[in-house]
């Protein structure tokens, strides 16, 4: 476990937590994470997880930035209007932090490809924003064994899950058993607040940097709903289970 004297500095505020230290900063620095969408919610979760020194930070995104986007999505400025996300986030990433590993890829998320593409990550985080996506996301966890950091955001509220259905958890399909492919709008139908993705997103953040430590004290069996009211203020949890139906854990 070596830093230079440059990570030293950039992650001195990390080594100084307890609960962190140079060896976690250095788990931290071993572990793989794959970001699928790169807009209100990915965005600035990538510059979370880029910053904190997670050591290989993929991206999928197939989308073109557009003004309407600029409203919170902090990682593109004007003049990137018509360009390809991945490749501005990238090159933000880069900059802000050019010592981790980043990888992108311009184009939907396939149930096909995502199957393939999970299984190089040790954890996954759904950041987009409609149920055929979240779907393929999650199925491709549950059969790749990986743990799924899912969050939305509507308005003025959001919510954040942590799955692990490789441990005995709940799935994306069992906290909505019912849910279409097609049955849920976006961001451009419903409308987003700024601030609400950035705080979801920093929740979601978190949330894998407590799962690379260790340090989510949880029954892996039992995943935690958070639900975030942003005109209120207030937040609840609710505690989720496998859905005795779920077709994605018949053979389990």
């Amino acid at each position: 476990m070596q830093f230079s004297e440059e990570e030293l500095e950039r992650y001195s505020r990390h080594i100084l937590v307890p609960d962190i230290g140079a060896s976690g900063q250095d788990t931290l620095r071993q572990a793989k994470v794959l970001v699928v969408g790169a807009g209100g919610l990915g965005a600035p979760l990538l510059q979370q997880l880029v910053s904190s020194g997670i050591g290989h930070v993929g991206v999928i995104d197939p989308d073109i930035i557009e003004l309407s986007n600029l409203q919170r999505q902090a990682l593109y400025v004007t003049a990137d209007v018509g360009r390809r996300k991945v490749d501005v986030a990238i090159e933000r990433l880069t900059q802000l932090n050019p010592t981790v590993s980043l990888s992108s890829w311009p184009c939907k998320a396939t149930p096909s490809f995502l199957e393939h593409l999970v299984r190089d990550y040790d954890y996954v985080c759904d950041a987009t924003d409609n149920s055929a996506a979240r779907l393929a996301v999650s199925d491709a966890c549950v059969k790749g064994k990986r743990t799924l950091i899912s969050g939305a955001v509507q308005g003025l509220v959001g919510q954040y899950v942590v799955f692990r259905p490789h441990n005995g958890g709940p799935c994306y399909r069992c906290l909505y058993p019912h849910l279409e492919a097609d049955s849920s709008a976006g961001c451009s139908q419903l409308g987003v607040i700024g601030p609400a993705t950035t705080i979801i997103a920093g929740f979601m953040a978190l949330s894998v940097l407590k799962e690379c430590l260790g340090l989510e004290e949880t029954d892996p069996e039992v995943s935690k709903l958070f639900l975030w009211d942003g005109l209120t203020g207030k937040q609840r949890v609710l505690p989720i289970k496998r859905f005795d139906d779920c077709l994605l854990h018949q053979d389990d």
